[in-house]
């Protein structure tokens, strides 16, 4: 990361409305600060609901696109992250709803995508391969038993647990009551029990990460999108 992406990354308006007034006037600076800060949240967003590292990506992308042209739509009822998340849920559940509509008709063709592997993030590089092994397969655990969730009690999951949410924000994201958000977190962390042995703890944090290369690589893409040359 360059010094001025590093300065970008670091900067904090004061608040959503002054991003949004810069993105609205064109400042590609904003555009990249909107994504770095929600590019891991929308992901996770939309892997909890299509279940598919490569199509949640791609997703993440068209939200970025469609909110950015309608940009001039956000009122602050929400925060910008809560808008966007939104925008990313609907997109997903829509696309969603076109794949169990074609598997209805028949019309499904199989295929495969190959999704990048993600690496763990990890400190012990060089140094203890036996402990690196043991975390990745705990943390693949944490995602298998996530993504083996009913959706409505893994959205909320994701949204708790790993996003560290509030049961207010979760509520406000999903449209639910927040009692709904606590008795649908409560059943979710009584299934994942039944899956889980040991006790991981913090390292749920780190589930589903984007962040490095693939972060870069889709803010980039946005941008292009957007018309601003490299």
């Amino acid at each position: 990361m360059s010094t001025n992406e590093a300065r970008i990354f670091e900067e904090r308006p004061s608040d959503d409305w002054a991003l949004v007034t810069r993105a609205l006037a064109h400042d590609k600076d904003a555009f990249q600060l909107i994504m770095r800060r929600n590019n891991q949240r929308l992901y996770r967003v939309a892997r909890t609901i299509v279940g598919d590292d490569v199509e949640a990506e791609d997703i993440v992308q068209e939200t970025y696109v469609r909110a950015f042209k309608n940009l001039g739509g956000f009122r602050g009822a929400s925060s910008l992250s809560t808008w966007l998340c939104r925008i990313a849920i609907n997109e997903a559940r829509g696309r969603l709803r076109k794949r169990r509509r074609a598997a209805a008709s028949g019309f499904v063709q199989a295929t495969t995508a190959q999704a990048e592997v993600i690496p763990f993030p990890s400190n012990s590089d060089g140094g203890d391969p036996e402990r690196a092994m043991a975390q990745r397969q705990i943390l693949k655990l944490v995602e298998q038993a996530t993504d083996n969730l009913p959706e409505n009690f893994r959205a909320v999951f994701v949204a708790r647990v790993i996003e560290g949410m509030s049961a207010e924000e979760t509520a406000a994201l999903l449209d639910v009551p927040p009692q709904t958000v606590k008795t649908r977190l409560h059943r979710a962390r009584a299934l994942l029990r039944k899956e889980l042995d040991a006790k991981i703890g913090p390292i749920l944090l780190d589930a589903f990460p984007f962040a490095g290369r693939r972060c870069d690589r889709l803010t980039a893409a946005v941008l292009k999108r957007l018309g601003f040359d490299e």
